[in-house]
């Protein structure tokens, strides 16, 4: 079995974040515990850390993840971080990167807020104790603030959708497979939790158990890309990722859905808690006025999101805790 991984390094793309959230905090004269406090001090690292609590309530810090699919970010983001510091009444700002150096920022006390997907939050909660308030609603999520991960052959396959999901995927064995990723959570997490629930595989460390050959992509263009070039015979993505920009109208056209995995969490606003409740509602209104429609079509070139809606955390989140638990993968 030919096993081919192909990961997408952040750790050099969470550095650089974080170097730039700490440059804004002392550009706005945020102080470092670490000139005023006494030498010697037992208690000195807990006090940085509620010093710099304190500081970070007198501006909003918030963490746009990147998208292949999101063009000028940064300069989209800011004009969003402007109408919500003026709803907030208090400075925002916006800066862009990926999702793990968003969770770090999080967890470093050194971001609030962060636009980030499922099992970003998952992170987040776990190391930070942020929780997700607010989903992103989509028109190409097929159940609004969820949406479906999909295993995709080409048109002319011979594979065929059957009576059953477990009929339909048994069929898969011995094939040649494209995950999205590792990481990816409809690309290879609920694919996989699909794959163990049917008693097809025991785990994600035997998939090369089942399949003929298992490749890994640096995204779902990648993943489509084998597929359509015939070095895989089945993708696994979202199932927007069959529409541009991921791929072109005319490589859709070749593709189609052989199953489908619903229930994937769409992408959200998580806060962390050391914002106060208070000022956590101040926050959240501000990104609801994204909705109306003085604000909605700049929202909406953001990520190509329609509307934000409020979310409980858990509820939003089961269905990806879940799919990570029976796949025997962390968050």
């Amino acid at each position: 079995m030919n096993v081919k991984l192909k990961v997408l390094a952040s750790a050099s793309a969470g550095l650089l974040l974080l170097a730039g959230l700490a440059a804004n905090a002392v550009g706005f004269g945020h102080k470092a515990i670490a000139q005023t406090a006494p030498k010697g001090d037992p208690l000195r690292g807990l006090r940085q850390r509620d010093l710099t609590a304190q500081a970070a309530i007198s501006r909003i810090r918030i963490v746009f993840a990147n998208r292949r699919d999101a063009t000028d970010l940064q300069n989209k983001a800011n004009q969003v971080a402007q109408i919500l510091s003026k709803e907030i009444g208090m400075p925002v700002d916006a800066v862009i990167g990926d999702e793990t150096a968003a969770v770090e920022a999080l967890r470093a006390d050194r971001a609030d807020v962060a636009f980030v997907a499922g099992r970003a939050a998952l992170k987040a909660e776990q190391l930070a104790k942020a929780r997700m308030y607010l989903a992103e609603v989509r028109s190409d999520y097929s159940g609004g603030n969820t949406y479906d991960s999909v295993f995709v052959v080409r048109q002319d396959s011979p594979l065929r959708p059957k009576g059953s999901a477990k009929q339909t995927l048994e069929q898969l064995k011995g094939k040649k497979m494209a995950f999205t990723s590792r990481t990816s959570g409809s690309g290879f997490i609920f694919p996989v939790s699909e794959l163990v629930g049917q008693g097809l595989v025991s785990g994600p460390d035997r998939l090369e158990t089942f399949f003929g050959n298992v490749t890994y992509g640096d995204g779902y263009t990648s993943a489509l890309q084998a597929v359509l070039r015939g070095q895989a015979e089945v993708a696994a993505v979202s199932e927007y990722a069959l529409l541009p920009p991921w791929i072109t109208a005319e490589e859709g056209k070749k593709l189609r859905v052989l199953q489908q995995v619903p229930g994937v969490p769409a992408h959200g606003i998580v806060i962390d808690d050391r914002i106060p409740a208070p000022m956590r509602e101040r926050v959240i209104n501000a990104f609801m006025k994204m909705n109306e429609p003085a604000n909605n079509q700049l929202f909406r070139s953001l990520y190509n999101s329609q509307k934000l809606v409020k979310v409980d955390h858990a509820r939003h989140l089961a269905t990806l805790r879940q799919a990570l638990q029976r796949a025997k993968l962390e968050p």
